[in-house]
């Protein structure tokens, strides 16, 4: 396995962070922890890439323990955080540069690395151009173009996409697809759940635990009686009506209310005080989370 983490935990304070955490990431694999702001996400990716010691638990990367053998794992690695240290008065080539200096990438190997990552990351025309007059999804590129110059074994993301246009957001992925293609294991945040679905596996994370692991086929497995929806000229009132059956979970789309749980058609009519047509749909990684979420305690 490429990470292995067994019941970590970390708290600040009274507050639990991490509260108790398990998953296991395999090699060429995109894990994506996923979850609201404040679930604990950034905190677990510290603590795996070495940052953070844990209160308790153990995590480790490539077999190397994160809390005793954190220079082993720092050479092997690449942690893109929520603010990438970019410097904006410097070009595109030169933080490149900079960042292959300081994992002691020199010479013909730097060369060669930083005209590679140019061409795969499609900045080789604005190689001269200063950071701070790219636009938020070159950034992005660049930072993680700078975050692959020693050639790490795995790659750590925290909400990369945070803020990215949609059209950037689909580049990104594109690029993250090439590096897994070429052996490369990815665990990354987001709170987007459209991204979730991109994901091999994925685990969601809600006040420091996890309350689902597993593909997102799997996950979406989860909800019992799948996702009925209906067309609403008032659909927050409906929802909240739909939630008054017993076993219901709710949530809004637009115009259309999603309902899961197991009541039949004719309870969830009865709550709603009229009928309707129910339509049958696959479920979504956000029906998903939102069902999961609500019967947590969420």
């Amino acid at each position: 396995m490429t990470v292995s983490v067994k019941d970590l935990r970390k708290a600040f304070g009274r507050v639990k962070a991490v509260d108790g955490i398990t998953f296991q990431v395999g090699r060429g694999e995109v894990f994506g922890l996923v979850g609201p702001d404040g679930a604990g996400k950034t905190t677990t990716m510290r603590m795996l890439a070495a940052i953070l010691s844990p209160d308790s638990g153990t995590a480790s990367i490539l077999g190397l323990d994160c809390t005793a053998e954190r220079e082993g794992i720092h050479d092997r690695i690449a942690y893109m955080s929520q603010r990438f240290g970019l410097y904006h008065d410097l070009t595109v080539m030169e933080n490149i540069q900079f960042y292959g200096d300081m994992y002691g990438v020199y010479g013909n190997e730097a060369e060669e690395s930083m005209d590679r990552l140019l061409d795969w990351s499609g900045l080789a025309p604005f190689r001269d151009r200063p950071a701070g007059k790219l636009s938020g999804g070159m950034k992005q590129k660049l930072g993680l173009a700078c975050a692959l110059v020693h050639t790490p074994e795995l790659l750590l993301l925290d909400e990369p996409t945070n803020g990215v246009d949609p059209v950037s957001r689909r580049e990104f992925w594109h690029l993250l697809y090439k590096l897994v293609e070429d052996g490369l294991s990815i665990v990354l945040t987001t709170a987007y759940l459209d991204e979730a679905e991109r994901c091999h596996r994925l685990a969601f994370m809600d006040r420091g635990r996890i309350t689902a692991t597993g593909t997102p086929g799997e996950i979406t497995a989860l909800i019992p009686g799948g996702v009925r929806s209906f067309v609403s000229s008032n659909p927050f009132a409906d929802a909240e009506a739909a939630a008054t059956c017993s076993g219901i979970v709710s949530t809004v789309f637009g115009t259309e209310v999603h309902t899961m749980g197991e009541a039949s058609d004719e309870a969830l009519k009865s709550a709603l005080g009229r009928d309707v047509e129910l339509r049958r749909m696959a479920p979504s990684v956000e029906d998903a989370f939102v069902y999961l979420s609500a019967v947590s305690g969420g």
